[in-house]
C-alpha cells in the first residue's frame, strides 16, 4: 500500500512539474507571439514606407524597368551561348517567333496616339527602332534557317 502511495505521489510531482513546464512554455510562446506580432508590424511599416518612396519617386519606374532589361540581357546571353550547335536551327525559329511578337509591340508603340504628352515623340522613335531591329532579326533568322536546312538536303549529281 505504501508503495502505491509513493508511486501516486511521484506521479503527482511529475504532473506538477509538467504543468509548470507547460506554463513556462505557454508564457514563452506568448512572448514569441508578441515578438512576432511586433516584427510583423515593423515589416508592414517598412513596406509602407518603401511603397510611399516608390510612389513619390518618378525615376523608380525607370530604374525598375532598366533593371529588368539588364537582367534579360544576361539571361539571354547565357541561354544563347549554352545551346549546342545541333539546336541552332530550332533556336533560330523560336527567335523569329519572339521577334514577331516584338514587332507587334513596336507597332503598337509606333501607332500610339500620345501627341499631347511628353512621351509622344519617344514612343514613336522607340517604336520605329523596335520595328526596324526586329525586322532585321526576322529576315536574318529566316536566311540563316534556310541556309542551315539546305545543308541537310541531298546534293544532286
Amino acid at each position: 500500500m505504501q508503495d502505491k502511495r509513493e508511486q501516486i505521489e511521484e506521479a503527482a510531482k511529475a504532473a506538477e512539474e509538467l504543468a509548470q513546464t507547460a506554463e513556462a512554455a505557454a508564457a514563452n510562446a506568448t512572448g514569441n507571439a508578441d515578438a512576432a506580432t511586433t516584427a510583423a508590424e515593423q515589416a508592414r511599416d517598412i513596406a509602407d514606407q518603401l511603397a510611399a518612396l516608390a510612389a513619390a519617386s518618378p525615376i523608380s519606374d525607370f530604374v525598375f524597368l532598366l533593371t529588368i532589361f539588364i537582367l534579360a540581357i544576361f539571361v539571354g546571353y547565357y541561354v544563347v551561348w549554352s545551346v549546342t550547335p545541333a539546336l541552332h536551327t530550332p533556336l533560330m525559329s523560336v527567335t523569329n517567333a519572339i521577334s514577331s511578337v516584338v514587332i507587334v509591340g513596336a507597332l503598337i508603340a509606333l501607332g500610339a496616339d500620345l501627341a499631347g504628352s511628353a512621351a509622344g515623340g519617344w514612343s514613336k522613335a522607340l517604336g520605329f527602332g523596335g520595328v526596324a531591329l526586329a525586322s532585321v532579326n526576322i529576315f536574318g533568322g529566316f536566311l540563316v534557317t534556310q541556309r542551315m536546312l539546305e545543308m541537310y538536303k541531298k546534293k544532286e549529281r
